[in-house]
């Protein structure tokens, strides 16, 4: 049975937001699901290349990290530690150089003075951890680089598309849709973690961290004084793993919500059936009974049963983002 943290973000018009294009967030989630045994949903291609970049032997350096009993990575070890900081060679270095004594005392910290027993290998031998760990992530990062690097674009467009939704008071929709892992309801955000707990946001930065490794990553982070911060799978994730690449849409409601939801929206002009709303999209009812959830949790349609049919129809706030959206 999946359990959830919960974060309480109080009034959304009151968030800030940013978008970071934090490197490390996504190494990390390659690392999970190529060599720590939690999926992340990363193409079968590009887990195989990662495999066979690493040193041998790096999936028994990472068991300690990814073990059932306890998933656990000490910040001293987390690339994504410093979040603002964008250049992942900077963090790798940083990551060769951290002191053994400093990993120990950050062990004993974090498991209230008994460490677990998967982690005695690393506290007897904590140098020569370091240098393993540091290698394996330099190792997946020097092959995953190239793909990095390709989906500049589409972090570029994510990073406009939760601007737009900032400023035209959309920002349901983004939160209600970071990915199959993450639900949204109200002003809670809430996060599959075997450890729940219940956070307030207070008045700290909400970070949404785009993520290229797979469309089942998810990492988050609710420690920090300054900020709480979501890793989900970029939008169009899938346009890497295609030899073909579609070309970027330039309609900016289709960027904001995608092609299938702008095209729910603007049909929804008129109030419609769900099952004639399916026809006119050309999509099984089931698919637009998905997306029309997402659409409703965000505020900008409502569904209303009306004897054997559903109708749907634009609330107020959906009629003003397609007008503000339409050329």
């Amino acid at each position: 049975m999946s359990r959830f943290s919960a974060l309480r973000l109080g009034p959304l018009e009151t968030v800030p937001v940013s978008v970071v294009a934090q490197p490390g967030v996504t190494l990390m989630s390659l690392v999970a699901d190529a060599l720590g045994g939690r999926s992340q949903g990363v193409h079968p291609s590009w887990r195989r290349a990662l495999r066979s970049a690493v040193p041998e032997g790096a999936e028994a350096v990472l068991r300690p990290l990814f073990a059932r009993e306890y998933s656990m990575v000490p910040d001293c070890l987390t690339p994504t530690a410093p979040l603002w900081e964008t250049d992942l060679s900077v963090q790798l270095e940083r990551l060769a150089e951290v002191p053994s004594d400093v990993l120990l005392r950050e062990l004993e910290t974090d498991f209230a003075g008994t460490v677990p027993r998967q982690w005695q290998g690393v506290v007897d031998r904590p140098k020569a951890f370091i240098h393993s760990y540091a290698a394996i992530l330099g190792a997946v990062w020097e092959a995953f680089g190239p793909i990095w690097a390709r989906a500049g674009s589409l972090l570029a467009r994510e990073t406009e598309r939760v601007g737009v939704a900032t400023v035209s008071n959309a920002l349901p929709l983004v939160l209600s849709g970071l990915g199959p892992k993450i639900r949204f309801s109200g002003q809670t955000l809430s996060v599959p973690d075997p450890h729940p707990e219940t956070f307030e946001r207070g008045t700290r930065r909400v970070v949404l961290v785009p993520i290229v490794s797979g469309n089942g990553a998810s990492v988050f982070s609710f420690d920090r004084s300054d900020a709480v911060w979501f890793g989900y799978p970029v939008p169009g994730l899938d346009t890497l793993w295609k030899a073909e690449r579609a070309a970027p849409s330039k309609d900016p409601l289709e960027l904001m919500v995608g092609s299938l939801r702008a095209r729910i929206l603007r049909e929804l002009a008129r109030p419609c059936t769900m099952g004639s709303l399916a026809s006119a999209l050309n999509c099984t009812p089931a698919t637009a009974t998905y997306h029309c959830g997402q659409l409703e949790a965000a505020g900008l349609l409502t569904r209303e049963r009306r004897g054997q049919h559903v109708v749907a129809r634009r609330t107020t706030s959906g009629a003003a983002l397609v007008g503000l959206l339409t050329d």
